[in-house]
């Protein structure tokens, strides 16, 4: 881990003293546990099955569900953002955008339409939160996606700002069928795995499960109370 962790010590000395014992700073290795349901959790299903089981938990939790391919997604996307009202719209600053071929649209397509767009730039600082506030969509791809629970998990940069995702009306995740995991199990190993590697992770990690919701009064479901009031998964079969 990079930088200097302060006055460690006697934070560990200070917990082990309300335990009643001294304080262990060696030796600690991570339990192996006999029982693992974590990992059973659809343990041998195919990216087919697992894509099914997206869609599925995707519809319960009010995710509009879109499937295409890398040739049709550009229409797919101006589809549903067309669906959603249009622009303003907000994107992340992300080399798959053009690798799926949507900088046409983007950068054409969108501004022949009369479509007004934004794409993160570290250069302009807070105005970029500024212009998510004010966009209709946001669109993001997803980093890893979990089938079990309809989320999308987003690895957040100084080019992908939370706030693409956060702020505006509606939001749209690309999703990349090979993204697709059982569970947030499958997340957490890929990335412990990437801080193994010594490979830079994050700070911020969101995971989103469709639009915004509370079932704070009485477990009623309410839905679009405090961010995206509507959200659109668009799988792109991208093996």
């Amino acid at each position: 881990m990079n930088g200097a962790i302060q006055n460690r010590d006697a934070f560990l000395k200070n917990i082990a003293g309300r335990l009643g014992r001294k304080p262990v700073v060696s030796g600690v290795a991570r339990p192996d546990y006999k029982h693992k349901p974590q990992y059973d959790v659809l343990p041998n299903a195919n990216q087919e099955e697992l894509l099914e089981v997206l869609r599925q938990q995707s519809l319960s939790v009010h995710v509009d569900f879109f499937e295409t391919d890398a040739k049709t997604l550009p229409g797919k996307l101006n589809e549903v953002v067309e669906l959603y009202g249009g622009g303003p719209v907000s994107l992340w600053n992300d080399r798959r955008f053009g690798e799926f071929g949507l900088t046409p649209l983007i950068e054409e397509g969108w501004p022949k339409l009369g479509i007004e767009t934004h794409v993160w730039d570290p250069e302009i600082g807070e105005k970029n939160i500024a212009l998510c506030e004010k966009a209709n969509v946001g669109i993001t791809f997803s980093d890893i996606t979990l089938a079990e629970s309809g989320t999308v998990v987003l690895f957040s940069s100084k080019e992908r700002g939370r706030s693409v995702s956060l702020l505006p009306k509606t939001y749209i995740a690309i999703v990349p069928k090979s993204t697709i995991v059982p569970r947030m199990t499958q997340a957490a190993l890929k990335i412990r795995e990437k801080i193994k590697n010594g490979e830079s992770v994050p700070s911020c990690i969101n995971f989103i499960t469709g639009p915004s919701n509370s079932a704070d009064i009485e477990m009623n479901l309410i839905v679009g109370v405090h961010g995206p009031v509507k959200a659109a998964y668009i799988v792109v079969n991208d093996q």
